[in-house]
């Protein structure tokens, strides 16, 4: 096993990686820019080292800064966690030519399966579902006529794309040029690539995806599924694991599919099989993520493995320690994703300082984050705070965690996601757990809560409880204010002291 870790991320997932490795006996090594000198991750590691400015691809994508830190500091592996190099085939390349272990597929695996239109080739080789469409880089006229073969609706696609990027829905063939003009200059700009294909638009598609693991020792599983169909804007905010309305009989052919892709690229490590399934339940190959994604947890939460521990003994040589039929599923779990955003204002970034941090605890309760009470989410890197993950012995007893969870979840000082996810766990379609990735367009408005004006009665008991609770602040506040003085007056306090340490318990406070 490996002495020495080094974590080529920040946030949440680098303090993840590092409280495994702690687990386990593993030194940890950070990396940070210059404006993360104080951050969450560079406390919890056994040591820091900078890497340069703010911006990401001054510091954090510079594989060869990060290697030869590795080198310094005596590190045999790099754990890369999700975002910045976790895909990128040349840095895990690079690892092995510096004689250090990338914890991660390999670079060959990742190009395979990073870019879109060879990943579905080889996954139709494989025998595996994919969306009818293209396998093909395609240039404008050569897509309308595909367009005009499989019929409308349809999605345009970047080959190299990701994250909902350089991606276009297309319902009606006046749409197309514009849609293909724009998912070629979002692909280019992304990722430095504008190759697009074409998939006939999925009816009332549904986001699942199946967690596998495999070893270099030809063994692969897979950990059941996981539900994402909540998004915005093509990105993930709920998820849930297990997935609504999954037969067993389904959830065995999807597994087995997943497994499948793995083997037929020889897969090593942790990875996910993302796939769309219609409304008749057939489902389609998606995509390949060849790293941890960030929803883990609640695979975890429901299997009881330990994802990162595995990449990490996987990575060191050792065999998967259970088989397929060691595996089952223990209840549900849900996680929602706090991000510096404000949504009353189109989510638009928060940063700032976090003046207020009470993360909510308690039984079934996890919380995955990569800040605290004082410190600085900036406009550089991905805005989440935190991942809220709970777990219940079944999907109603999850929500109502949520809900209490989301209640007691306190943040201040910047916007959250928060007031959101509140909607959501509200909502009787999600409550029905009937819902398809359209969920938040056509029940919240974009994210911009229920359509359905509010009643009278409900406008009404708004008012009054606005007013309650500014008349309690100002008795709270009053009677405070009475009880410092005479404290004060009375012992001889210094009354700068005093004003502080009532604003502090202010502000602490609901």
């Amino acid at each position: 096993m490996f002495q020495k870790v080094l974590i080529a991320n920040r946030g949440e997932i680098a303090v993840r990686v590092m409280r495994a490795c702690r687990e386990m006996g593993i030194k940890t090594v950070a990396v940070f820019s210059d404006v993360d000198r104080d951050a969450l991750h560079v406390r919890f590691a056994d040591e820091a080292y900078p890497i340069g400015p703010p911006p990401a691809r001054e510091s954090y994508l510079i594989g060869e800064r990060i290697v030869a830190v590795a080198k310094q500091a005596g590190a045999e592996a790099i754990h890369p966690g999700y975002g910045f190099l976790s895909e990128r085939g040349e840095f895990a390349d690079l690892c092995e030519q510096e004689g250090v272990v990338f914890i991660g597929p390999r670079g060959a695996v990742m190009r395979s399966m990073g870019d879109k239109v060879t990943a579905r080739q080889t996954m139709e080789k494989a025998r595996v579902p994919i969306v009818p469409g293209t396998t093909e880089r395609l240039s404008d006229e050569q897509l309308a006529v595909w367009v005009e073969k499989i019929g409308l609706p349809v999605m345009i696609k970047a080959a190299a794309g990701g994250g909902g990027k350089g991606m276009r829905l297309v319902k009606a063939e006046k749409e197309l040029a514009g849609a293909v003009a724009r998912a070629r200059s979002e692909a280019k700009s992304s990722f430095g690539d504008d190759s697009l294909y074409v998939e006939k638009f999925v009816e009332e598609p549904r986001h699942i995806e199946i967690q596998i693991l495999a070893d270099a020792h030809g063994n692969a599983v897979h950990l059941f599924e996981r539900e994402c169909s909540i998004q915005r804007r093509h990105q993930k905010v709920i998820e849930e694991a297990p997935g609504n309305r999954i037969s067993p009989e389904l959830r065995a052919e999807m597994g087995a599919a997943a497994v499948a892709a793995a083997k037929a690229v020889n897969y090593v490590g942790a990875g996910t099989c993302e796939f769309l399934v219609d409304k008749h339940d057939r489902f389609y190959f998606l995509e390949m993520n060849t790293r941890v994604q960030v929803e883990h947890a609640i695979t975890e939460m429901i299997t009881g493995v330990d994802i990162v521990k595995t990449m990490i003994r996987v990575a060191a040589g050792e065999k998967l320690p259970f088989a397929q039929a060691d595996l089952a599923i223990s209840g549900h779990s849900i996680e929602a994703r706090v991000y510096a955003e404000d949504p009353d204002n189109n989510f638009v970034p928060s940063p700032g300082e976090i003046a207020v941090y009470r993360p909510a605890a308690g039984p079934g309760i996890r919380v995955d984050s990569g800040v605290y009470q004082g410190a600085r989410v900036t406009v550089f890197y991905d805005p989440m705070v935190a991942k809220l993950v709970v777990w219940g012995r079944d999907r109603q007893e999850a929500i109502e965690r949520l809900r209490r969870a989301l209640r007691e979840f306190v943040v201040k000082g910047i916007k959250t996601s928060i007031p959101f996810h509140q909607k959501v766990v509200e909502h009787p379609v999600f409550l029905a757990g009937r819902y398809d990735t359209g969920f938040i367009d056509q029940h919240l408005a974009g994210g911009k809560g229920d359509p359905r004006p509010l009643g009278e009665d409900a406008k009404e008991a708004r008012r009054v409880a606005v007013m309650m609770a500014a008349i309690a602040a100002y008795q709270r506040d009053k009677a405070r204010a009475a009880t410092a003085a005479t404290t004060g007056a009375a012992a001889g306090a210094d009354p700068w002291k005093s004003f502080g340490r009532r604003s502090q318990m202010r502000g602490s406070l609901r």
